[in-house]
């Protein structure tokens, strides 16, 4: 089998797992007469980080486990991944996040029909701000993926593993690193520092026939889509001006 269409696919098996054990716990604990109802943010966070290590699991292997195009991005700023597959893996990644999305919709289908509140219905999908300020939101999702992407550089060097990616750094510190980012800087924006983890469930969310599901708040859709690219970047920046 061809060696980027194997890299691809499992970014793609991924990233669908990742969004799909993401989201789904968001589900879990908004949506009505769900059994995980009100579980919480903490729960959230924890299964959050769950969700980023079960990807690691099935993609590090193969692909380095980016499963985020902010990631792949950074990485190739900085060097240790090759330009040529970013279009390939980003592809693999938005399409992972979109069939996880709808996997969570399937799974959770009669739960979105009890449920009333269209945002919450969003929010299962993709995030909203706690407070709607694009300059600081935006700022906020910068900063996250900058040191989400910082941290994945500095520890997973070429010397480490043939594959760069959050494969490389090994599950249980990314599981950390995913958890400590949402208990420690999620609480404003829903920490997306990920696009294939929001606006591929995004698109999702607005071509479902979700019912009672009102608007995919287009509006704010650019934060959770462009902050992370900017962190990445800039992590990378960073990365290279350090090391």
């Amino acid at each position: 089998m061809n060696d980027v269409f194997m890299k691809c696919l499992f970014e793609f098996i991924g990233t669908a797992i990742l969004v799909l054990f993401g989201d789904g716990v968001v589900a879990s604990t908004v949506l009505k007469k769900s059994k995980g109802e009100n579980g919480g943010w903490v729960v959230i966070t924890i299964a959050w980080g769950l969700a980023v290590m079960l990807g690691v699991f099935i993609a590090g292997p193969y692909s380095g486990a980016h499963l985020n195009p902010a990631v792949t991005l950074g990485l190739a700023a900085a060097g240790t991944f090759s330009w040529s597959l970013v279009l390939p893996y980003i592809v693999a990644q938005m399409l992972g996040g979109f069939v996880g999305a709808v996997l969570v919709y399937a799974y959770y289908k009669n739960h979105y029909d009890a449920t009333e509140d269209p945002a919450t219905k969003l929010g299962t999908f993709c995030t909203s701000p706690a407070i709607r300020s694009y300059g600081r939101n935006f700022f906020n999702e910068v900063l996250g993926t900058f040191v989400l992407v910082f941290v994945i550089l500095a520890l997973a060097t070429s010397g480490n593993t043939p594959e760069i990616g959050m494969g490389a750094l090994g599950a249980f510190p990314v599981t950390m690193l995913i958890v400590a980012l949402g208990m420690s800087l999620g609480g404003t924006t829903g920490y997306a520092i990920n696009p294939a983890r929001d606006l591929s469930p995004r698109i999702a969310h607005a071509l479902l026939p979700i019912k009672g599901k009102g608007s995919s708040d287009w509006a704010y859709s650019w934060v959770p889509t462009f902050g992370p690219i900017v962190g990445g970047l800039l992590a990378a920046g960073l990365y290279v001006l350090i090391f």
